[in-house]
């Protein structure tokens, strides 16, 4: 052995030789308190592990079942496995746009609106009356002016309040095939009435009413006389129409009654808020043609309505 490797040897004695190694029973008494001490703390563990679980528990109990999952937003692809293409759903279509043109040689689109109703006048022109045929145009012309638009109904005065504006002329007139000298046929009295709104409508039916309320009153001049007032069938004239005539005797130069009646009729035109009134007057006791007052009455309607678009 070399000197150094003893040198080793003696240096590892000694120092073994001052550390104490302790008694068996000892170290038996140590190691039983680490196994205590580990058997403890594992019970130990064990117990709160358990102790959590069991709070746990009684909290999702108390608290219910949770929400449902919220739906994913409508038109979202349902997942798929990346080996599958996923398909595309197809969206709803937009709604429709509102009506919008597109006018030739324009760039920019045209809206198609709806023009707004015409709004009732509050003057009458001229161009409001109907003009006669040159067949029945007696060359004298007509006048505007004021006067009666209406017979003499026992008083009455139909719509008289509801007036926004009216205008009327006398146009004389004569019938097809007369000579020009002879004199008028007979003379129109035309009125042409405005109304408040809802007033033409109420107009009529007074006036239906007054004539109703009045069959006969005593005639104008000497000796006395009775003229009659009736209704008559009437239709297809503007928006609804009253039609009436009045009776007189016949009178010779005397005044006298000399058999028959004078007729004259009467018609009321309504469209919308407005009014045409044709009065047929005669010409020195003439009667009215049916024929011929009907369609100047048409002239009339056509008259008003074109002024009114």
């Amino acid at each position: 052995m070399s000197p150094e490797l003893h040198r080793y040897y003696r240096s590892l004695a000694a120092d073994t030789d001052e550390r104490v190694l302790p008694a068996p029973d000892r170290l038996r008494r140590s190691a039983d308190r680490w196994a205590r001490r580990r058997a403890a703390l594992t019970v130990l563990a064990a117990a709160g592990l358990v102790a959590g679980t069991v709070a746990g528990s009684q909290l999702v109990l108390a608290a219910g079942p949770g929400p449902d999952p919220a739906p994913p937003p409508a038109g979202t692809p349902t997942p798929r496995p990346s080996s599958v293409a996923p398909s595309v759903v197809p969206s709803s279509p937009p709604p429709p746009s509102p009506s919008v043109g597109r006018t030739p040689g324009s760039r920019s689109p045209a809206v198609t609106t709806t023009p707004p109703a015409a709004a009732t006048p509050t003057t009458i022109p001229d161009r409001a009356f109907f003009v006669l045929p040159a067949a029945n145009d007696a060359g004298t012309g007509n006048y505007f002016g004021p006067g009666p638009v209406l017979p003499v109904l026992c008083g009455a005065s139909p719509g008289d309040e509801r007036v926004v504006a009216r205008r009327a002329r006398s146009l004389p007139y004569r019938r097809a095939g007369a000579s020009a000298d002879e004199v008028p046929s007979g003379n129109y009295r035309h009125s042409i009435t405005i109304y408040r709104s809802g007033g033409a409508g109420a107009a009529l039916a007074e006036l239906r009413a007054a004539v109703r309320a009045c069959p006969e009153q005593p005639a104008r001049g000497t000796p006395p006389a009775t003229v009659r007032q009736r209704l008559l069938p009437d239709s297809g004239y503007g928006d609804e129409s009253v039609l009436f005539e009045t009776r007189t005797p016949y009178r010779d130069a005397n005044g006298d009654p000399s058999g028959g009646d004078e007729v004259h009729l009467i018609r009321a035109v309504r469209v919308g808020d407005v009014v045409s009134l044709l009065w047929e007057q005669g010409w020195e006791s003439t009667s009215t043609e049916r024929a011929q007052f009907d369609a100047d009455s048409r002239r009339a309607v056509e008259a008003v309505r074109r002024w009114l678009e």
